[in-house]
């Protein structure tokens, strides 16, 4: 046993990981507890290279915002605008289409779309999007839509979920993103989401998605006003749909980004915090295969360490984030793939282009040339459209 962990006050948890048992919730508190954060990295890291080996995966990916107007008010959130304010934006179907063409130029697999909950867009807009979007390319994967925007398309087109889903995927929807989980626990969703959809409501409409064959991520937003004990529960809620449903392919611990929200944070996430939430988070979703360290929120540096401390994907290069970069993140808007190679062979892992679903993609690990450079969108472009 390695020094580290033999006078450790978690040696019983690593042995317990070790023999493959899985961990209960008291054990998933101690480890967030813990001071010792290099033991805590060191049973984490085992747990994911005994499941993923050395690899770590990234995605070419582009971001595409279709709206920031929003009929909610989340206290946290910086990114949602009402239509009386000046800097809100709306983007026509030809315009998304217009990006991303650009984008497949540049030879990316995926876009990820999401939004606000618009005033007044009518459900076919939704629908044609999809589908105008699916049409460049039968390659291109779709990840689009929350589970708060699906219940709110489901009361747009005054269908049940379940019937919304099965439109949206004919429509050519491939998965769902995992974003708007936040905290379950409803004493917490109230104080930072008053009004978003519940803890049930997120988990019914993955469950949902699931049962039709479909996959999706999950999330937690860590770093606000919850307690150690709420982020146990909010894994233990997310552990128990994937027994039911496998439906999860990866899970992104998100850093909440403390600037320009309605929550005043005292102590918003440490990097320690942020690869002890990594690292608890592997070791306690035995279930769900990958952990992403999402470096919009952590930034690449810290993202790389996450490497270490059970992350295995560094999400994807993305192109044009609006949603943390509006909430304070200071992280580039994108990353090109070969900074991508760089970053994970700098942290001793075997490099991965993967797809949607975080499967590997053909020669994927030989470093790509520096590609041209993306249209750098400014936010300032982006809502003058």
């Amino acid at each position: 046993m390695n020094p580290i962990i033999i006078h450790s006050e978690l040696a019983d948890i690593y042995e317990k990981v070790m023999a493959g048992t899985r961990i209960d919730e008291s054990e998933a508190l101690r480890l967030f507890q813990s001071r010792d954060l290099n033991a805590v990295g060191y049973i984490a890291n085992a747990a994911n290279q005994r499941k993923n080996g050395k690899r770590a995966t990234y995605i070419v990916n582009r971001y595409i915002n279709y709206s920031n107007y929003c009929i909610l008010s989340c206290q946290f959130c910086s990114f949602s605008r009402k239509k009386r304010d000046n800097d809100g934006f709306q983007l026509s179907v030809e315009a998304m289409v217009d990006k991303a063409r650009e984008a497949l130029d540049l030879g990316i697999t995926e876009l990820h779309i999401v939004g606000g909950l618009h005033p007044s867009l009518p459900f076919d807009y939704y629908t044609d999007m999809v589908s105008r979007l699916k049409s460049l390319s039968p390659s291109l994967e779709l990840k689009c839509f929350t589970a708060i925007e699906i219940l709110h398309l489901s009361w747009l087109a005054k269908k049940s979920v379940e019937e919304t889903l099965k439109e949206l995927k004919q429509a050519g929807l491939g998965s769902l993103t995992g974003g708007g989980a936040e905290i379950f626990r409803e004493d917490v969703r109230k104080q930072i989401a008053r009004g978003k959809e519940s803890a049930e409501e997120y988990l019914d409409v993955h469950r949902t998605w699931h049962s039709l064959g479909g996959r999706s991520t999950c999330t937690m937003l860590y770093g606000h006003v919850e307690t150690l004990e709420d982020r146990v529960d909010h894994l233990k809620q997310l552990r128990q749909l994937q027994d039911e449903s496998r439906g999860f392919t990866g899970f992104v611990p998100l850093a909440y980004q403390p600037e320009d929200n309605g929550i005043p944070v005292k102590h918003p996430p440490t990097g320690a915090d942020s690869l002890r939430t990594i690292a608890v988070s592997r070791l306690f979703l035995d279930n769900i295969d990958h952990i992403t360290a999402y470096w919009v929120g952590l930034g690449l540096g810290l993202a790389q360490v996450a490497l270490s401390y059970g992350a295995d994907d560094l999400h994807g290069t993305i192109i044009e984030e609006h949603i943390f970069h509006m909430a304070g993140a200071s992280s580039p808007q994108e990353q090109s793939r070969a900074s991508m190679i760089k970053a994970i062979r700098e942290a001793g892992r075997d490099p991965v282009q993967r797809n949607t679903f975080y499967e590997s993609l053909e020669h994927s690990d030989t470093p790509a040339p520096v590609e041209q450079a993306a249209p750098n969108h400014r936010l300032s472009n982006t809502l003058a459209q």
